[in-house]
């Protein structure tokens, strides 16, 4: 069975089910063949569906998933959520049973990447079609591909999705139940869509909902589209908008500071997806070296990867750490692919995946990988039909690598996709969780993901706080700039001024990239860090880089934790107790630099220790004083911030 039959055959059977075997009666067509959920729609009395008790429709989506687990293929009980091999994931049976008690005209399901959000949406989409609540779907989605890639899945359940459609057909024909149609379809011309809703009862679903506020015509075009909708189904798999852009159709209310904040129906997150073994736990392999570039007036500059520089000295180095023409790319490739090999020895057909920042970069990457591998990776540099085509070769496939552009970054469906590198100077953590939500999902209980990428220090804290759950908030507090606060950091509408700025003063002073060279850094994992370093190659290096693909959550910070006591007893002299490098003043550089660093050290790791321990920044400094002894931050000498920089380390690496 290749891998696209299997997937068709898994999805169809635990959204609905074949009906000889399906406790849920289906009624028969007239060429004797089950009927399908319109089918049945027009079969069965309206006034006997809505007479069904809400509370039957749980019962109903389990019995469902109970009667097509025994049509799936013997390998599923492994790609389903721990325990739940036998129905469907415990998460949607909630969320069905939720959504079913009150049946509201508005629902928003925020579960993280790949949870099964689709798999959710079309079974409730079945169910309202079956009852006669509505009788034809509408599907926004961020691109092309995606449209697709909805209309794909429905039909395997037996609804017809036009994924074609263009606004200038202005209706959509009868032999389909509705159309999939993207957010910017709807801001050029509302009208058309606001047709296709009021002339039917109509569930529109709002795949990744937060681009509802990418842009003000898009966010009028939506509320214009969809305000007399029958109902409407939200979906969101990463944080939402960082930036203050109200979401259409999504509620929201003051916090305990008053701050407005998003307010979702049903909520899966990343941290209890993991503990379900519905998604992969994620290994950072950081990677940090020295870059050398040269301005418009012909000044050579230099910089280490990941110091603590200037925002301009960052970027311009993390530029010229991506460039191609540099040593850091190829090393941190080969690194990548030696990783990529090591888990297909327990994943066959893991795959990896490039995200790289233009077209140009893109090719080049790829160059690079078939020397690396004797193979040429897939390319995909565009939103159109046959990238679209590309994507879904390679989901199906077993070939190592593919190299893409940012399209890749959300909701595209490949769930053999192990290993990433990093390769975008992107960094907002909207865009962050939408490349990192590519790997996450689990197939088969125990798998892990990897994923490569520069050792800057706004990645690193993005990486840190993998688990944390945002809301949207459309208000900052006042002490927003206080360093300490950090729920919506890196807005994307001032990160996107950064990056114009940015661009140009490097327009002003553009730079060659002279040099670059890699080393690894250390590796991030469930708020901890592990490794003190080591060039390209090395022990250090290939301690972690070997860490078996197949390991359980428990497993993998174990292994970790021995690999890093290992190293520590190599190196004589750099203790590993709690599984974090311990850091130590270099007196050659002035104390204010060494101060300066110390004081954004602690800081990062406070506001790791705060999310974990639900205790404000201002109670963890405190006890930090009283434990470590010395003046407040501000007063403090490096050796005293060092002491509190070790404590939180011990407890951030011993902390399970």
């Amino acid at each position: 069975m290749s891998a696209a039959e299997y997937e068709n055959q898994q999805q169809a059977a635990t959204l609905w089910g074949d009906a000889s075997s399906n406790p849920i009666e289906r009624p028969a067509t007239a060429d004797g063949h089950a009927a399908r959920p319109h089918d049945e729609a027009a079969a069965r009395p309206h006034d006997e569906a809505a007479a069904r008790p809400h509370d039957e429709a749980a019962a109903q989506a389990e019995a469902a998933g109970n009667a097509a687990a025994e049509h799936l293929s013997p390998a599923f009980p492994d790609r389903a959520a721990w325990g739940t091999a036998r129905k469907l994931r415990a998460w949607q049976v909630e969320a069905l049973t939720k959504y079913f008690e009150t049946e509201p005209r508005d629902f928003l399901a925020a579960a993280t990447p790949g949870a099964g959000k689709t798999t959710f949406a079309l079974r409730l989409a079945t169910e309202l079609l079956a009852r006669g609540t509505v009788d034809r779907i509408v599907v926004v989605a961020p691109t092309e591909h995606l449209k697709r890639q909805w209309a794909d899945s429905a039909d395997r359940v037996g609804i017809r999705i036009d994924p074609m459609f263009k606004n200038g057909d202005g209706m959509f024909g009868r032999h389909y139940q509705g159309v999939a149609i993207t957010y910017a379809q709807v801001g050029m011309n509302p009208e058309v869509h606001q047709r296709i809703t009021a002339g039917g009862k109509t569930l529109v679903i709002l795949d990744e909902v937060h681009h509802g506020g990418d842009a003000l015509t898009w966010g009028d075009g939506i509320r214009q589209a969809f305000s007399k909708a029958t109902r409407r189904l939200s979906l969101s798999g990463t944080p939402f908008r960082s930036d203050t852009a109200p979401i259409p159709f999504v509620q929201y209310a003051p916090d305990e500071q008053g701050i407005r904040t998003s307010i979702s129906d049903y909520n899966y997150g990343y941290g209890r997806a993991l503990k379900d073994g519905v998604v992969r736990p994620v290994l950072f392999m950081a990677y940090a070296g020295q870059m050398r570039w040269k301005t418009r007036m012909g000044d050579e500059m230099s910089a280490s990867l990941g110091e603590q520089v200037t925002k301009d000295i960052t970027a311009q180095a993390w530029r010229t750490a991506l460039s191609p023409d540099g040593e850091w790319m190829p090393a941190v490739l080969t690194a990548a692919d030696k990783r990529l090999t090591e888990v297909r020895r327990g994943v066959p057909d893991a795959g990896g995946l490039v995200i790289a920042t233009d077209t140009t970069t893109a090719r080049a990457y790829a160059r690079m990988l078939t020397q690396i591998t004797g193979e040429r990776p897939t390319v995909v540099l565009s939103d159109e039909a046959a990238a679209s085509e590309r994507i879904g070769a390679f989901a199906e496939g077993d070939s190592r690598w593919m190299v893409a552009v940012r399209m890749v970054s959300e909701g595209v469906d490949v769930p053999r996709l192990c290993v990433g590198v990093y390769a975008t100077s992107a960094s907002t953590p909207l865009f962050f969780a939408q490349v990192i939500g590519r790997f996450v999902r689990a197939r088969r209980r125990g798998e892990t993901a990897s994923v490569f990428l520069p050792s800057v220090p706004g990645l690193m804290a993005l990486a840190a706080s993998l688990e944390l759950e945002r809301d949207h908030a459309l208000d900052r507090p006042k002490d927003a700039d206080d360093g300490m606060y950090n729920p919506e950091d890196a807005m994307v509408a001032e990160a996107n001024r950064e990056d114009r700025a940015s661009e140009s003063l490097l327009e002003v002073q553009p730079f060659e990239a002279l040099d670059s060279q890699a080393s690894f850094d250390r590796v991030l994992y469930d708020g901890g860090e592990f490794g003190s370093g080591g060039e390209v190659g090395s022990l250090e290096e290939l301690d972690f880089i070997g860490i078996p693909g197949l390991l359980e959550p428990d497993q993998v910070r174990d292994l970790l934790r021995a690999r890093q006591a290992s190293q520590a007893k190599r190196s004589k002299g750099r203790p590993a107790k709690d599984g974090m490098p311990k850091a130590t003043p270099d007196e050659s550089r002035p104390m204010y630099m060494t101060l300066k660093e110390q004081r954004t050290e602690l800081a990062r790791l406070v506001s790791i220790w705060s999310r974990h321990s639900n205790e404000p920044h201002g109670a963890i400094h405190a006890e930090l004083r009283r434990i470590s002894g010395g003046p407040a931050v501000a007063q403090a000498s490096v050796e005293q911030i060092q002491k509190r920089i070790d404590v939180l380390r011990s407890r951030i690496g011993g902390r399970r």
